[in-house]
């Protein structure tokens, strides 16, 4: 009795770890790079033909002449995927206090002519800390910095913003938002345009 259930349970797990371990993941990705390859891989963006991130993870970006992104506070280093938990700070924490102000002091010292109220996406880290997006408000925030830098029309980039901005999903979760990676190629398309007339 023990040989046979023994025997019973061995090919189960055998055969339960063959149809979910090997069969199942092989045809889920088999139908996702038919349907939907670019998602399938990773949603990746490239540059010159060149990958340089995910329009799923979030990117530092610090220059100026960018739309800066949320806060990460992923460790040893900001996005680090490998480090994706609730790395957000809580409430009650002082550090995230002072990660607010300082990034308070840097917006400020960015664009010292900017005394619209900064919106709260821009001091505070997101709970993955890989959050790719930021508010409509966070992104025209940013507007007449980046214009004024990059010496273009804010109208101009106000509407890039505009034309970067994706609606909630299917129609009613979420707020609008603005991808930040793909703004900052959508303004260097623009800026490479205009330099190569």
């Amino acid at each position: 009795m023990f040989l046979k259930s023994t025997r019973t349970a061995i090919i189960t797990i055998a055969l339960f770890t063959l149809i979910t371990g090997v069969i199942y993941p092989l045809i889920v990705t088999g139908v996702a790079q038919v349907v939907f390859p670019e998602k399938a891989n990773g949603s990746l963006l490239k540059k010159d033909g060149r990958v340089i991130g995910s329009e799923l993870i979030g990117q530092p970006f610090s220059d100026s002449k960018y739309f800066w992104s949320r806060l990460s506070a992923t460790s040893p280093f900001a996005y680090n995927a490998a480090s994706s938990t609730g790395s957000n700070y809580g409430p009650l924490n002082p550090a995230l206090l002072d990660g607010a102000k300082k990034r308070i002091q840097d917006l400020r010292a960015a664009d010292t002519s900017n005394m619209q109220p900064i919106p709260v996406d821009l001091v505070t880290a997101s709970g993955s800390g890989l959050d790719p997006h930021v508010s409509v408000a966070a992104a025209l925030y940013q507007v007449k910095r980046v214009a004024r830098i990059r010496n273009l029309a804010v109208e101009q980039v106000r509407s890039l913003v505009e034309e970067n901005t994706e609606g909630r999903q299917l129609g009613f979760l979420g707020e609008p938002r603005v991808n930040v990676l793909k703004l900052n190629l959508a303004l260097d398309n623009i800026q490479s345009t205009r330099e190569a007339k």
